[in-house]
């Protein structure tokens, strides 16, 4: 049985070819000829051995994704719509911009988090994507770019793991692919340009502390626990108050001195004055020193179903002002490749979902919006 190269970070790599009685210099030249070249056959490395370019194609492969679809945006945005088998799909997308070139990534098709202004929670979820699968999207992105902008030079620069998907629900897969885009013989990120993005997942926060620490999102959306357990259900098995304990250890090891909080703006959901104060209160408070953050917020991209609406800008922009004002940096994130539903919480892919979220979905709860001072008297 063949294996697939792309599965492997260096490390790994370098084992295979130990099994194959090849030194660690091979592994380096074929990584680099993989990555940094897009590389797909083996008589194209011609700094190989004539011996290994002959026998490697009899016991492993360089293997992409097929590409169902590859969808153009009017602001420059790309989406790509990746087959990855049994009647599941995934969702790539592009994203430029002046100063960077931002590819975002699936983890998962589908997602088991269900969160309930996302289009892929909707979905429900099938199964964890390989490494070689995660790394495959950003291998055909980088280089499909190169040839169509007629260049050499690296294109992406930014990589954001915030595609379908919970990535530290897929730890063992994702941590080998984030060390592939960070090795200087690979994609050569910095670890500030390259983004986990966790719905809160609190054992894998510190494991990916301790092991490959790059940049923290965290999906908050809500300032107190009992709004964040009808829109985060995880929220139920890490509240907030052991999400932001989570967040502080995450910290020394962080290449960035604070922690960004993703929050979708929901029209009367959590969009509220008395939430932006009760946000203060919560990430300048929290455990007497509080949590280094800057806050994101993100308009709410509609989606067939969800049964909620995008809060007016003037209400984002009056939020933020609040968070602002309080000290705390806030953005808005700008909303890029709605036309082709690429933008944040848009991308769906298709997925054979096998935990009937459709039919929990019908007997959840429709979201009613309680004013926070009778939260708390709740």
């Amino acid at each position: 049985m063949t294996v697939n190269l792309l599965d492997f970070d260096l490390e790994g790599l370098t084992a295979y070819c130990e099994q194959l009685g090849e030194k660690r210099f091979r592994a380096v030249q074929l990584f680099r000829w993989i990555h940094q070249k897009g590389a797909s056959r083996f008589d194209e490395m011609t700094d190989l051995a004539k011996s290994l370019r002959e026998k490697l194609p009899s016991v492993c492969t360089i293997t992409g994704l097929p590409v169902l679809s590859r969808q153009d945006s009017a602001d420059g945005t790309i989406k790509w719509l990746f087959d990855v088998g049994d009647g599941n799909a995934v969702e790539t997308v592009f994203i430029p911009e002046d100063d960077r070139g931002t590819l975002c990534i699936s983890s998962q098709a589908g997602c088991a988090v269900g969160c309930r202004f996302c289009s892929t929670g909707h979905q429900g979820f099938s199964r964890n994507l390989t490494t070689g699968e995660i790394l495959a999207q950003l291998w055909h992105a980088e280089h499909f770019l190169r040839k169509h902008l007629n260049t050499t030079e690296r294109v992406i620069t930014n990589v954001v793991m915030m595609g379908m998907g919970e990535p530290l629900q897929n730890y063992g897969a994702l941590v080998p692919a984030l060390r592939a885009m960070l090795d200087d013989h690979g994609y050569g990120l910095s670890r500030r340009r390259l983004t986990v993005s966790t719905s809160g997942v609190v054992p894998m926060m510190d494991r990916l502390a301790k092991e490959c620490p790059v940049a923290l999102a965290v999906s908050l959306h809500a300032p107190n626990d009992a709004l964040r357990d009808m829109l985060v259900p995880i929220n139920r098995k890490y509240p907030i108050a052991e999400l932001l304990d989570a967040c502080r250890r995450y910290l020394p090891a962080a290449p960035r001195d604070f922690i960004t909080f993703e929050y979708c703006m929901l029209d009367g959901v959590n969009d509220q004055p008395e939430h932006a104060r009760q946000l203060l209160e919560l990430v300048k408070a929290h455990g007497g020193q509080g949590v280094p953050c800057k806050f994101n917020l993100i308009p709410f991209n509609p989606f067939p179903d969800s049964g909620l609406r995008c809060s007016p800008r003037s209400v984002v922009q009056a939020f933020g002002k609040i968070l602002n004002d309080g000290g705390v940096v806030t953005t808005i994130r700008k909303t890029r490749g709605d036309d082709i539903d690429a933008a944040c919480g848009q991308l769906a892919g298709d997925v054979l979902d096998r935990t009937q979220v459709a039919r929990r979905r019908a007997a959840a709860q429709p979201i009613r919006f309680v004013h926070p001072a009778k939260e708390n008297q709740a």
